[in-house]
């Protein structure tokens, strides 16, 4: 009987173990694979100037990118309203005025992401700049070949964003 309990006791303490083990590493992959899929989701950037000067240079290079800057909504007003302590804050939206009012009426579920926006915010003595990827969203639209000029636009924004961004960061006063 003791030997019977003395197994039972180690098959029990061995498949504990085991499962606890299994829950960890679940757990890490799990979370290894949300941070890489949160990557994917923004493209970011940081520029050591100032935050005047790098709005500036943002709005140049969104122009010079062949975008219209619709306007420049002010985050951090609301956000000092409601009690939090922050510095500029701001949200750039441009697009091309003739995608912004066609693609809606193709695919209205593309009109919450319509225009396109990078955040610009100061931290500290420098600037952070972050736009949402169009890839993460193209997978909701893109259906199949049908869709390849849909397809392309998305993989324009994209590389517009990135080079927009980088161009913002890579500037020097």
């Amino acid at each position: 009987m003791i030997i019977h309990n003395n197994l039972t006791a180690v098959f029990l303490r061995t498949f504990f173990l085991k499962a606890v083990m299994a829950g960890i590493t679940t757990m890490i992959l799990f979370v290894s694979s949300s941070v890489l899929a949160d990557h994917k989701m923004l493209i970011m950037g940081r520029s050591y100037e100032a935050f005047p000067e790098t709005m500036t240079v943002l709005q140049d290079e969104i122009i010079k990118a062949g975008y219209t800057i619709s306007i420049v909504q002010r985050v951090d007003i609301g956000l000092t309203g409601m009690g939090f302590k922050t510095d500029k804050y701001r949200v750039v939206f441009f697009g091309k005025p003739e995608e912004i009012k066609s693609l809606p009426d193709q695919y209205p579920e593309l009109a919450p992401y319509l225009p396109l926006a990078i955040t610009i915010f100061a931290e500290d003595q420098e600037t952070i700049l972050a736009a949402m990827s169009p890839q993460f969203i193209s997978h909701a639209f893109l259906k199949g070949p049908a869709d390849k000029e849909l397809s392309d636009i998305f993989e324009r924004w994209e590389k517009d964003i990135k080079l927009i961004i980088e161009n913002v960061s890579d500037f020097e006063y």
